[in-house]
């Protein structure tokens, strides 16, 4: 198919685009990592339409798609993309998928740069995203519009790490820790994720980890889509310890320059099963503390 044949518009998602944007996502991210052979990581058409729909059900979450203007391809779905507005600080982008017989002609940026003229108009000080390091294309397309590379993200998965970190305990978190965790990421990434945070809670995989009385560090969840905070590396060991699995996507995610954390990880017997690359436009603090990012930001 040439560029001349195929015409397409942006519109805002749908929830009943669910089930369309969920199969696109699935065989995107499919084709591209069975490509390099590596892990899947939505390893069913279910898993992503599950994502589809949750995001496109949430108002926290801006959603644009491409559809198809003209013969054949008039009406249909070819890609989409979201952008997380659960900060009104940080957003993040993705994931952005493009159907895999419609790629490689112009969809992909175009739908980054309608998130991107989105966060603008918006205002949002900080874009960020996290981009997976064997897809060169991408990895080309973010840095071409203007996002910078801050650090590589390894991808763990394997047993739950059952050990008890001294000094720590863990619990599930409520609506009245949300202030104590919000100071928390704010001492770490100068900005909380209040929005994110209070979601988690709701949905019931939010957890807390104390050092004493004192709150110290939480978790929207160990999982590919939720992120962690905490003042110590023990308080991220403690979160980690806690998980019953890591099986809510590929696996957890540890900043590798963590060089502590990595190193306790894979010694308590995870494995290394992708890099990312963190990336970012406009506002951006270097870490004060220690943190695992979501797949997102």
């Amino acid at each position: 198919m040439d560029r001349t044949e195929y015409a397409f518009k942006l519109r805002p998602g749908r929830i009943d685009d669910a089930d369309t944007v969920g199969k696109i996502i699935f065989e995107a991210f499919s084709a591209i990592a069975d490509e390099h052979g590596f892990q899947r990581e939505f390893p069913t058409v279910d898993t992503g339409r599950g994502l589809a729909s949750s995001f496109l059900s949430n108002p926290g979450f801006y959603s644009v798609v491409a559809e198809g203007t003209s013969g054949e391809n008039k009406d249909r779905l070819v890609g989409s993309n979201f952008l997380d507005e659960r900060s009104n600080i940080v957003v993040g982008v993705g994931p952005i998928t493009v159907d895999p017989k419609y790629q490689n002609k112009g969809t992909g940026r175009q739908l980054m740069i309608d998130v991107l003229e989105r966060a603008k108009i918006k205002n949002y000080p900080a874009v960020r995203l996290l981009q997976a390091s064997y897809h060169n294309r991408s990895l080309a397309l973010y840095a071409s519009l203007g996002f910078e590379v801050r650090e590589p993200i390894s991808t763990l998965q394997g047993k739950p790490i059952r050990e008890v970190i001294p000094g720590r305990s863990v619990r599930p978190a409520t609506e009245s820790d949300v202030g104590s965790c919000n100071a928390i990421c704010k001492a770490v990434h100068g900005h909380d994720r209040n929005g994110e945070l209070r979601d988690s809670i709701k949905q019931g995989s939010a957890e807390v980890v104390l050092h004493g009385d004192k709150i110290t560090g939480y978790t929207c969840g160990l999982t590919y889509f939720n992120h962690s905070v905490g003042l110590t590396n023990d308080d991220l060991k403690a979160l980690i310890s806690s998980a019953t699995d890591y099986y809510g996507g590929p696996g957890i995610l540890i900043p590798t320059r963590n060089t502590q954390l990595f190193r306790w990880c894979l010694n308590n017997g995870l494995r290394l099963v992708q890099q990312l690359t963190l990336m970012t436009i406009g506002l951006y603090n270097e870490p004060a503390g220690f943190y695992m990012p979501s797949i997102l930001y």
